[in-house]
């Protein structure tokens, strides 16, 4: 009887997930916390149940499209609006600041410049996953709070593009003009959807009126819809996260997010389940064993001082302090486009295998610590809703 070599490691993987899963409910802990868990434990680290990262990864990717695109159908297109100048300085202020404090310290142990503006680039992103998750999953995301956070996390997914042409001119590797040309095509195609998408108060997709009635059609179209612009940014050279999220706005102002809902949240926590455990077998155990107190010791310091820094541009923009805090926490740790950027480094000999290996220990164990770090801010400070 011919077994699929699929289902060993899917029965184990699913296994673990849920038995941490009840583990961390029983506890109230997210559940975000028990996806980065069994990462670990199914890892090439752990019980090696899954060998094939990448494939992983990939799934995980698609994790990230559709929850934008969900939270692309919650958020209001007004709010974006009155929240410029917290997404445009506030953003520009972080990346500044995360890298002058990096150079202070390379400076000190004589780092070349190529890797204090790379390192620099990495701690200022936060997780667009963890941090919207955590938000959507709490009923946060119409507070203060929580509008401020995901303009900042949106401008950042726009700032990654730019922070790869710099790397690339940094390792001595001009981009391409073409390659230029498309991001600003597709920058300006985003803003352009987005600002049509608010100076209407409905707008009507074709075909729908078509497909109300048959569930079958109705997902694959949900999928169309999110994907095919994702698709586009993607061919574009920007984040296909963005084109999902804007997506997500089309689809909200279409009047149609009911049914989209219904046919797509079970794919949405699948995927994202996939993103987390994808994270968490980036951890190499022996590595982390070996070098436990260097990762924990800079884990600490990147959580504070992102928290602060973060707080601090919040609160000088109008924020209170309270607020600012909290948003300075759910911002603390580093996010998943950090990966990407240390990858390129890597690539471009920027940093070498030991520093690229505590660069992803370090991303990977602040995303596993931060939703504890935020619920402890959250408790100390007592953010208003």
């Amino acid at each position: 009887m011919h077994l699929d070599p699929l289902l060993p490691p899917m029965v184990g993987v699913i296994s673990v997930i849920l038995i941490l899963g009840l583990f961390l409910q029983a506890f109230r802990q997210p559940q975000l916390v028990g996806y980065l868990v069994a990462g670990v434990i199914i890892g090439p680290g752990g019980l090696t149940l899954v060998t094939d990262q990448a494939m992983i990864e990939h799934l995980g990717a698609v994790g990230v499209t559709l929850l934008l695109f969900f939270i692309g159908m919650e958020v209001s297109p007004h709010q974006l609006v009155r929240g410029w100048r917290v997404a445009v300085l506030g953003t520009l202020f972080q990346i500044l600041i995360s890298t002058g404090c990096t150079w202070l310290i390379g400076s000190w142990l004589g780092w070349s410049l190529p890797r204090i503006i790379l390192l620099g680039f990495v701690i200022s992103l936060s997780s667009t996953a963890v941090v919207l998750k955590l938000l959507k999953d709490r009923g946060e995301l119409d507070t203060r709070s929580g509008e401020n956070v995901l303009l900042i996390l949106l401008a950042q997914d726009f700032a990654v593009v730019p922070m790869l042409i710099v790397v690339s001119l940094l390792s001595g590797t001009e981009p391409e003009t073409i390659d230029i040309i498309k991001q600003i095509t597709g920058g300006v195609l985003m803003v352009g959807i987005a600002g049509f998408v608010m100076t209407r108060k409905h707008i009507t997709i074709p075909f729908l009126h078509q497909i109300r009635r048959d569930h079958e059609l109705q997902v694959f179209t949900a999928l169309l819809i999110c994907f095919g612009l994702a698709f586009i940014t993607g061919i574009l050279g920007l984040s296909a996260a963005l084109g999902a999220f804007v997506a997500g706005m089309v689809v909200a102002s279409a009047k149609e997010t009911e049914w989209v809902h219904h046919s797509l949240e079970p794919l949405r926590v699948v995927f994202v389940a996939l993103l987390f455990v994808s994270i968490g077998m980036l951890i190499d155990l022996q590595f982390f064993r070996a070098n436990w107190m260097q990762i924990l010791a800079l884990v600490a310091g990147v959580l504070l001082t992102n928290t602060f820094i973060n707080a601090g541009i919040l609160r000088g923009l109008g924020s209170r302090w309270r607020d600012s805090l909290y948003s300075g926490a759910l911002l603390a740790q580093i996010g998943e486009f950090s990966f990407i950027l240390a990858s390129v480094g890597l690539q471009a000999d920027i940093i070498q295998g030991f520093a690229y290996q505590m660069t992803i220990a370090v991303i990977a164990i602040s995303l596993l610590l931060s939703p504890s770090w935020i619920v402890l801010m959250k408790q100390a400070v007592k953010p208003e809703p």
